[in-house]
């Protein structure tokens, strides 16, 4: 090869591979618009937190090259359509979506838009996506359980406490699954001759105010149904249960948050692994063809330091069943 051609070679080759590096710089330069709906700000904070520390993992970094536009609906559902559609008119990238009620809006606002289920329920049953291993739209993520777990949070609080007659369930009346969740607990009090005073809460007050009520109306126990609000409200509901001396069995992080058990799905886990999922569809992954992922491990957390407290013994049987036991 003689001096010129070798010469001409060598700047194609680097011409060659300089091209991609130019595109990659390119993309690296780009500022990705992420729309996040949710239904109330302050039930979201924790989660929240848990998907921008995946994402910054992931190299997706706030102000610099991924801006958030969060939308929440202080749990009026109704709002949530008009939400959704705000999202579209700024033309977001992606949207991130968490419970069912936002996906569902997500879902009737945009066709092309990807969205990322943070924790959708039954998805397939919804109609969001035609299977969990082939989505087929513009929907993919993670789902919980497409069953009702509630009943066994109720069995759990009737095995450690014998004698057990009277059960406060604290129910919040504007999720959607609050009624096929308070069929599941009735049928599940009646086995066991159990009687259900049903308590609603929608705000922050109502858990207040009617945690004394239950009291007066001799309940010895609550039960707190998985709802995004309710769960966000864990800790004024363990602290004021605790002042009534009233156990408390409920969703993932009761028992963290001082209650005396907890059985479910983990929270945090979801909105972490939403972050794998916007990665990949941000790097040209359509949504159709990543398999939906299911969370399917329930773990039972008993704290030992509220039983005490209250007086309770946890029976070997449910000992023996705990994934963890707060000392």
């Amino acid at each position: 090869m003689s001096r010129f051609r070798r010469r001409q070679f060598l700047i194609a080759a680097a011409v060659f591979f300089a091209a991609p590096s130019a595109s990659i710089a390119q993309q690296q330069g780009k500022v990705w618009r992420i729309g996040v709906l949710y239904v109330s700000a302050a039930s979201l904070a924790p989660w929240y937190e848990e998907f921008t520390k995946a994402m910054s993992g992931l190299g997706y970094i706030e102000g610099q090259n991924v801006h958030y536009e969060r939308r929440y609906a202080d749990n009026k559902y109704e709002v949530l359509p008009d939400l959704a559609a705000e999202l579209v008119r700024l033309k977001v990238d992606l949207i991130v979506a968490s419970p069912t009620p936002a996906i569902r809006a997500a879902q009737r606002a945009t066709k092309t838009i990807p969205i990322v289920m943070a924790t959708g329920v039954d998805p397939v049953g919804t109609g969001m996506v035609a299977s969990l291993a082939h989505p087929g739209g513009n929907i993919t993520g993670m789902s919980n359980l497409g069953v009702d777990f509630t009943p066994k949070i109720l069995e759990f609080l009737i095995a450690a406490i014998p004698g057990l007659s009277r059960v406060a369930v604290l129910a919040n009346p504007a999720a959607p699954a609050t009624d096929s969740m308070v069929r599941g607990l009735r049928t599940a009090a009646r086995a066991s001759n159990i009687t259900l005073l049903i308590v609603e809460a929608i705000r922050p007050d109502d858990v207040a105010r009617e945690l004394p009520r239950v009291k007066r109306k001799r309940a010895q126990a609550i039960v707190v149904t998985p709802d995004t609000f309710l769960v966000s409200q864990r800790r004024q509901i363990a602290e004021t249960a605790a002042k009534l001396r009233l156990p408390v069995s409920g969703y993932s992080e009761t028992a963290e948050a001082g209650g005396l058990i907890s059985y479910g799905p983990s929270i945090d886990e979801p909105y972490r692994r939403a972050a794998t999922y916007v990665d990949k569809i941000l790097r040209g992954a359509k949504p159709a063809d990543l398999p939906v992922e299911q969370v399917t491990q329930l773990k039972l957390v008993l704290n030992m330091k509220t039983a005490k407290a209250l007086g309770i013994t946890f029976p070997p049987s449910i000992l023996v069943r705990a994934d963890r036991v707060i000392e």
